[in-house]
């Protein structure tokens, strides 16, 4: 049988984009605000950015990723922490360990037949029914989530090394280069490691520029 996605450019636009949302511009936001203004300043933009982020898609009555409602949160607790203190390796130091927690959490979770790191993908690509629920596709998101939680285990490692000897600017531009340069060769792996699982389970993956569909060869 034969999987019809959308294209590969229509998956890296809506990844990009959910990307830019919750993580990229809001790190930029701080940066760009901490060097003109105050640290204050930085953590502040950052959030309003993330509550009007996620306000519009409400108004809007858009989806609003999983990716989004937990990195908002957690942006929220680390401005409540860093205003309070205002620290600036206090308001890094938490979503350094949060790696630590969501390494733990693919772990835990890669035993059940839909482990986290499959509901988040689903933001990403909305995989048809027939497919989501295949035991190969299981088996695939159970296996893939080890890998995950090493990565981001290993990340959080680098990170807080990183943030425990650099600079606040050094530390962002040096930690988001390499947190992202680690994340794009686990996902570039990853998709290698999902079309040769389709493969032996006697199903081909297609990308194309339609509405995703089962359809039997």
């Amino acid at each position: 049988m034969t999987i019809d996605l959308p294209s590969f450019r229509n998956l890296v636009v809506g990844g990009g984009r959910h990307l830019l949302e919750s993580t990229l511009v809001p790190a930029g936001l701080f940066y760009l605000l901490l060097t003109l203004v105050s640290f204050d300043s930085g953590v502040i933009a950052a959030l309003c950015w993330s509550v009007v982020v996620v306000v519009t898609r409400l108004v809007m009555r858009k989806p609003i990723p999983a990716v989004l409602w937990l990195t908002s949160a957690l942006l929220i607790a680390r401005t409540a922490l860093g205003l309070a203190t205002g620290s600036a390796f206090l308001y890094f130091l938490q979503p350094t360990l949060q790696n630590f927690v969501i390494a733990s959490l693919f772990l835990v979770s890669a035993p059940f037949n839909k482990p986290l790191l499959a509901r988040l993908a689903g933001d990403f690509c909305s995989f048809p029914d027939t497919l989501s629920g295949h035991p190969g596709m299981r088996r695939f998101f159970q296996r893939v989530s080890v890998l995950w939680a090493l990565v981001f285990a290993v990340n959080g490692s680098v990170t807080l090394v990183m943030l425990a000897k650099a600079t606040v600017g050094n530390f962002l531009m040096v930690s988001t280069a390499g947190s992202y340069t680690l994340v794009a060769l686990a996902i570039v792996g990853s998709l290698w490691w999902f079309r040769r699982s389709l493969r032996s389970e006697g199903i081909v993956l297609r990308m194309a520029s339609h509405k995703p569909a089962l359809t039997a060869v």
